[in-house]
């Protein structure tokens, strides 16, 4: 025996050797090794026991060396021996191959492990069709049982709930009726209580074509019933329903796919197999079939994982459960809190043991800031619900909940299965396994069309024969009268000679099958329809048999028929990681207007939602006016691809492309803001500035309520991120509540809410840092604040400025009656207030515009006017100017934003 010998041949040597009665047993199976029982080996004798021949445990334990002498001593005392080395290995071999090829790996051309092929096939055999009705699941494993796989009850049963659940897999092959278990991995019911049948795919894409010679049967493991080798599929089941198993040494774990990509996957790589057809590159494939299916939907993190997968046959895809914010209340008097709602979870994900796990790292102050979990699903889906605490970021929780949790996880993937004949055990990628596919999908038409080309003929040859009879029926009726016999009849129509018709045996037993009834002019007549008939079948399926092209034909009609029939839209969405391809480049740059409430409600409708309206009308409803403290507080217009610059009264900045606002309708209340940015609960946006670009010539200009300025160079946020950053310094009492751009070379226009304004150039503000507090703007009366601050471009500025009260009048002033002075002065008037409602009347707006400009008027209770600023009067700095928008100031309403409406330039719109 050598040393060298597999690690499996030395443990069963060791587990053999290392017994206390290794003698005696050696003795007792000499029947089957061949070994003398009355000659025990010497060596183990005398290592193991003692002077009298009892075991001895005091002489320690065999060294590996003694063992292999022993062992070799003990072989070789017999002639007829067998070398316990080649036993092991036979024998484990043995094992080894019968779970691989019949038990744990799938066949890569019908993607069926053989429990699954002989359910199928059962049932099948069983006429459980779709459209027939359900029989008990025990009379369905009873029969495979029975008739093709000598196994466990327990595992046919598992195997064929698998096949009905429709969170394991994408296409159900079996359609289940009563409990097949959850994705709570709650059990099925036991197999008497439930019913099954096949499903319409299982039976028009597997088995429709099982009886015409598609495939090869053998004999079954008693050799009393045959069973197919492979079904006949018309689908990638493969790579379609996915499988995992564990065989000896080797293991399986392929995701589902969607059906609609992989056909249209099949289609392209049959058209490239024509010949002069440019063949399929690795691109292509990955952009027709781009990552797994998954049926329980969820999201994939990038594409690489999946590519890696489709090109060495394994990967690891990143999956994530689909999650949003909402606002809930928690019971009745209770103040609303901040949910993070959990709707769809990653594949094979146990609903049941996610929550005890977030219970448990809540329990183990491993995670904070979440004060109640529960299940709300029910039959219509997932739904859980982890209400956060008041002062916890939503942004936050839900970060380590991915990072902790199963709510993220990855699948690990493993391309193996039998290929070639079905017997070899082969690692694959994408492009081998549909190529597996199509290969023999190519093959059973073919063997299918040689099959149905023999019947057709066979046919052909009978209608020839019933032709000629027909043609000479009253020599038919004399042979047939004067014959003693029906052979001697059958002889005689067989003679070519004058006294017979010359037919072959089949069509001299076809003319005798024949009854009077049927020697008529109508039957000759339809005999001679189906002769043609016959003749174009034989034609078409001669082709077929002759032409590959034709096959290849056929194979993408069937696909495109397949996928019309089948196909679904997919279920898991693919989210772009860093490095890959960024969301920007998939989003057109169109224009849209944003609205932030007070009650913290953000929202992204398309600027063509509120077309011109006439100076003075009402306006159309913009958003949700359902709860009096969720007023307006920003309305501003922007393009898709623009950074928001959104800050907070405390000072902090976060950054967010326009795109990334949630789109909803005119009267929708919006998304909590926390869904995007990771604001605290007491937190408020205060302003949000739009940037285009972050110009190293530009700054950020920021004033609080109370009168302090400051500017700050705009490339110093080019970097933000919606993580957050300090960006001004307050003192107590104050708030941040205007951000804009600005040069050294524009002015500065500062309006207050008692009707005074101020103008002063950008170049006297000296540029300072991020966290510095800023200087003053303006002498400001008691009780006044700022109302509103703008930038006056000093290159190109605009004609007007334009002024909006809060109880709806504006109008157009010169900018020429703003001169510049220096900056901290008291200021000049703006505009006066009309008499009888000048103590609610407050200024709202201090804007520099064109003519041409438009502009968006916005109300407190979300009512907006969109319409162009010369529908408003030109007056002077003390007039009252003319009512732009009708407000109800009785009920509380009133102007709380304008904005302009920016020019979409050429190149924004490629």
């Amino acid at each position: 025996m050598r040393r060298e010998s597999s690690g499996f041949r030395v443990m069963a040597l060791c587990a053999l050797l290392l017994s206390a009665k290794v003698a005696i047993a050696f003795q007792s199976t000499t029947v089957t090794t061949g070994l003398n029982r009355h000659q025990p080996s010497s060596a183990i004798y005398n290592t193991i026991t003692d002077e009298k021949g009892s075991f001895d445990p005091n002489k320690g334990e065999m060294t590996e060396a003694e063992q292999f002498d022993a062992a070799n001593e003990l072989l070789s005392s017999s002639p007829s021996a067998i070398e316990l080395s080649n036993e092991i290995e036979n024998s484990f071999m043995q094992y080894a191959l019968s779970i691989i090829l019949g038990r744990a790996l799938p066949d890569a051309r019908d993607g069926l492990k053989p429990v699954h092929r002989r359910i199928l096939y059962s049932m099948s055999g069983l006429g459980l069709t779709p459209n027939s009705g359900f029989r008990k699941s025990a009379r369905v494993v009873g029969e495979v049982l029975g008739k093709y796989h000598p196994h466990g009850d327990t595992a046919v049963y598992d195997a064929l709930v698998r096949l009905a659940q429709d969170f394991s897999t994408n296409v159900p092959l079996i359609d289940g009726h009563g409990n097949f278990g959850s994705i709570d991995a709650d059990p099925a019911a036991a197999m008497r209580y439930t019913e099954c049948k096949l499903t319409k795919v299982a039976n028009e894409a597997l088995l429709d074509e099982i009886n015409l010679d598609t495939v090869d049967f053998i004999p079954n493991f008693d050799g009393n019933e045959i069973e197919p080798t492979v079904l006949p599929a018309k689908l990638p089941v493969l790579l379609l329903n996915g499988c995992a198993g564990i065989a000896v040494g080797m293991a399986t774990n392929v995701p589902p796919h969607n059906l609609g990509e992989l056909l249209s996957a099949c289609i392209a790589l049959t058209e490239s197999r024509e010949e002069g057809k440019k063949p399929v590159s690795d691109k292509k494939l990955f952009s027709l079939v781009p990552a797994p299916d998954f049926p329980t939907a969820a999201t994939i993190m990038g594409k690489d994982g999946a590519e890696k997968l489709y090109k060495t046959g394994n990967g690891g895809i990143t999956m994530r459960a689909v999650t949003h914010i909402e606002q809930i209340k928690a019971g009745k008097g209770k103040a609303v809190r901040t949910a993070i709602i959990v709707t769809e979870l990653p594949y094979q994900v146990n609903k049941s043991a996610l929550l005890e796990k977030i219970a448990d790292l809540v329990n183990d102050k491993k995670i904070d800031g979440i004060a109640d979990l529960r299940d709300e699903s029910d039959r219509d889906g997932i739904r859980v619900v982890i209400e956060l605490k008041r002062d916890a970021v939503a942004a936050v929780v839900q970060n380590n909940l991915f990072k902790k949790t199963p709510l993220q996880t990855s699948f690990s993937g493993n391309f193996l299965a039998l290929m070639g004949s079905g017997t070899v055990p082969k690692r694959f990628t994408l492009r081998n396994a549909l190529d597996t596919f199509l290969d023999f999908r190519f093959e059973t038409i073919r063997r299918k069309t040689k099959h149905q080309l023999k019947k057709v003929a066979a046919r052909a040859h009978i209608v020839d024969g019933l032709l000629i009879a027909l043609k000479r029926v009253d020599e038919v009726i004399d042979i047939i009268r004067k014959a003693p016999d029906q052979n001697t009849a059958r002889i005689t129509l067989m003679n070519s000679d004058s006294n017979g018709l010359g037919l072959s045996q089949e069509q001299a037993n076809a003319v005798l099958k024949l009854q009077l009834g049927q020697l008529t002019r109508l039957n000759n007549s339809k005999l001679s329809d189906e002769k043609k008939t016959l003749k174009e079948s034989i034609m078409k399926y001669t082709d077929l048999m002759e032409n590959d092209t034709s096959i290849r034909n056929l194979m993408i009609e069937e696909f495109a028929e397949l996928k019309n029939d089948f196909g679904v839209p997919r279920k898991t969405k693919i989210l772009t990681e860093e490095g890959e391809l960024e969301d920007i480049d998939l989003v057109q740059n169109s224009r849209n207007v944003i609205v932030v409430t007070s009650g913290g409600y953000i929202k992204r409708m398309p600027l063509k939602t509120f077309e011109n309206q006439g100076r003075g009308t009402r306006g159309k409803q913009g958003t949700s006016n359902a709860s009096s403290d969720d007023e307006v507080v920003h309305c501003f217009s922007c393009n898709d691809h623009d950074t928001l610059l959104m800050t907070t009264q405390r000072g902090i900045a976060y950054g967010l492309r326009a795109f990334q606002v949630p789109s909803g309708g005119r009267t929708a209340k919006g998304v909590p803001i926390p869904s995007v940015l990771p604001i605290k609960s007491d937190e408020m946006i205060t302003s949000v500035l739009p940037v285009s670009k972050f110009s190293k010539n530009e700054y950020c200009l920021l004033a609080t309520e109370q009168g302090m300025i400051k500017k700050t160079p705009l490339a110093a946020f080019e970097s933000i991120s919606s993580r957050g950053l300090t960006i001004a310094s307050l003192s107590e009492g104050d708030v941040l509540k205007w951000c804009h751009k600005c040069a050294d070379g524009d002015d500065i226009l500062i309006g207050t809410t008692k009707g005074m304004a101020s103008r002063f150039e950008s170049s006297s503000l000296r540029a300072t840092g991020r966290t510095s507090r800023g200087v003053k703007s303006m002498k400001l009366k008691k009780g006044d604040t700022l109302a509103d601050v703008n930038v006056l471009s000093g290159s190109e500025s605009p004609e007007y400025v334009l002024a909006v009260t809060s109880c709806g009048y504006g109008k157009r002033m010169k900018t020429e009656e703003f001169s510049a002075r220096a900056r901290g002065g008291v200021g000049v008037i703006a505009t006066k207030f009309k008499k009888g409602i000048e103590f609610k009347d407050g200024l709202t707006c201090l804007r520099p515009v064109n003519d041409d400009d438009e502009v968006l008027v916005i109300t407190s209770k979300g009512v907006i006017v969109r319409q162009k600023v010369d529908a408003i009067s030109t007056q002077g700095r003390s007039a009252t100017g003319v009512l732009v928008q009708k407000v109800d100031i009785d009920n509380g309403d009133y102007i709380s934003s304008v904005s302009t409406v920016p020019t979409l330039k050429d190149d924004d719109e490629e």
